[in-house]
C-alpha cells in the first residue's frame, strides 16, 4: 500500500526521523553554477517544495524576492530558523497545489528539485498547470529533473525529463536549456537533468 504522499504529516515525519535522502545539507551545485554563469537577472522566484530552504537562501542571498513553499512543517520551521536577516524572504507552510489566487502570474520564476518526483504521479498534469498559473508572462520554469530512472516504486517516482518537458512545450513554453549535469553530486551523476522553460516566448 503506497504511504499518503498527498498528506504533510507523512513528509513531516521523515524530517522528524531523518529520513531525508533528498536533503543534500547544502545549495544545489548545478543551480550555483546557474548564479554563477550570470544569465539570470533576480526576480520573484517561487521554490516550490523548498525543504530546509538551501536552494531558497541561495537565490535570496543573490537578490532574487523569494518565496519558499514546504508543507512538512518542521521543515518550514528550520527553513524559519535558517533564515539570513540580510537576504529575507516569506516562507509558507502550505500544499502547493493549495496555493491561493493570489499567487497566479505572481512569479518570474519557479525553481524546482525532488519535488515533481515526489508528488503522486496521477498529479503532475495538475503540476504542470499549477506552475503555469503562478508563473507570469515571460516567466523561466527551473528544474533539475530527478531521478532520470525507469523503476516502478516511490517516492521519489521514476521521471521522465521528456515527460516534464513536452506539457510545457505544449502549453506554449519554450525549451531554452536542456544538459546532464557534469557537476551533479557522484551518487545521481547520469540520473538528472537540468531543464529550463521559458513561458510565451
Amino acid at each position: 500500500m503506497m504511504p499518503d504522499i498527498n498528506s504533510p504529516s507523512f513528509w513531516n515525519e521523515l524530517y522528524k526521523s531523518g529520513q531525508t535522502g533528498w536533503d543534500l545539507a547544502r545549495p544545489t551545485l548545478v543551480f550555483q553554477r546557474l548564479l554563477n554563469e550570470g544569465g539570470l537577472v533576480p526576480g520573484r522566484m517561487l521554490v516550490v517544495c523548498a525543504g530546509r530552504g538551501y536552494d531558497a537562501r541561495l537565490f535570496a542571498a543573490a537578490g532574487f524576492k523569494v518565496t519558499a513553499v514546504d508543507f512538512a512543517e518542521d521543515a518550514v520551521q528550520e527553513m524559519r530558523d535558517r533564515m539570513d536577516k540580510i537576504s529575507p524572504m516569506d516562507v509558507l507552510q502550505a500544499d502547493l497545489f493549495d496555493l491561493p489566487d493570489k499567487y497566479d502570474a505572481a512569479f518570474d520564476f519557479v525553481l524546482e528539485y525532488t519535488c515533481y518526483c515526489a508528488i503522486d504521479p496521477q498529479r503532475r498534469a495538475e503540476y504542470v498547470r499549477k506552475v503555469d498559473r503562478l508563473l507570469d508572462e515571460g516567466g523561466t520554469y527551473i528544474a533539475l529533473a530527478y531521478p532520470i530512472s525507469g523503476h516502478a516504486d516511490g517516492p521519489p517516482f521514476s521521471v521522465s525529463s521528456d515527460e516534464l518537458v513536452n506539457p510545457f512545450v505544449s502549453a506554449g513554453y519554450r525549451l531554452h536549456r536542456r544538459e546532464i549535469p557534469v557537476d551533479s553530486i557522484p551518487e545521481r551523476k547520469g540520473r538528472e537533468e537540468l531543464i529550463v522553460l521559458r513561458k510565451g516566448e
